[in-house]
């Protein structure tokens, strides 16, 4: 039997119950199928009618965040999931889907922490290892269009490279010895989208890889927050 065949067979038998019982749970199960099938308006419609009668029914919740998810309604679906973990707890669907929701609404660091806490239970799902890869990549490219003015002054951030780079009409060693002179910068490290230190100009000594670290992982929090408050 096709999908298609399947899930029609599916959808008749989800509204022969319903109209036996208008206030049966499969409201749920109906919406779902059609959401499989594409028909993404009646899902919305069966779910949304049945959660009128069934408020605190944490599947339907969880079925309407994934039509939501579908339609492109990414904080609408947010909403809706958090609503079905608060009343049914947590589950690695659930999880799965806020990580998916994250991605698209361009917050990667929330992503890339949902997904590595999934990932440390269950490192041999090839699907969570697909979307943590997407997530980094992600982070990757929009981190490469940040200009060196919107990142920490005390450590530069730059992308990864072998030679020095002109940047906005000054060489990258350049622009280090320029910002060793403000005053108050105590050293500049140049640093790759993975954190490791291109070049250092660091006399203090704690471990310059240290601070590569932390500034990567502050810089990727800082564009995501600007990204959400549209200023990035």
């Amino acid at each position: 039997m096709s999908l298609t065949v399947e899930l029609d067979d599916r959808i008749a038998k989800c509204n022969k119950i319903l109209e036996q019982n208008p206030n049966s749970q499969i409201f749920a199960a109906l919406a779902e199928a059609y959401r499989k099938k594409g028909e993404l308006d009646k899902a919305f419609r069966a779910c949304q009618n049945g959660l009128r009668i069934h408020d605190k029914y944490g599947p339907a919740h969880l079925v309407m965040a994934k039509i939501n998810f579908d339609k492109g309604l990414f904080d609408w679906a947010e909403i809706e999931l958090q609503k079905s973990i608060e009343l049914d707890g947590s589950s690695q669907t659930a999880e799965l889907l806020l990580a998916e929701i994250t991605l698209h609404q361009g917050d990667n660091a929330r992503a890339i922490k949902i997904l590595n806490r999934m990932q440390a239970v269950d490192p041999n799902n090839p699907q969570l290892a697909k979307l943590l890869q997407i997530a980094q990549k992600s982070t990757i490219q929009n981190w490469e269009r940040i200009e060196p003015s919107q990142t920490p002054s005390r450590i530069p951030v730059a992308t990864d490279r072998s030679k020095p780079k002109s940047t906005g009409g000054i060489s990258t060693t350049e622009l280090i010895e320029q910002i060793e002179t403000i005053p108050g910068v105590e050293g500049v490290l140049l640093i790759n989208n993975e954190g490791l230190v291109a070049e250092s100009r660091w006399e203090e000594p704690s471990p310059a890889d240290l601070y590569g670290a932390i500034a990567c992982d502050m810089a990727r929090s800082i564009q995501s927050q600007l990204e959400k408050c549209h200023l990035g």
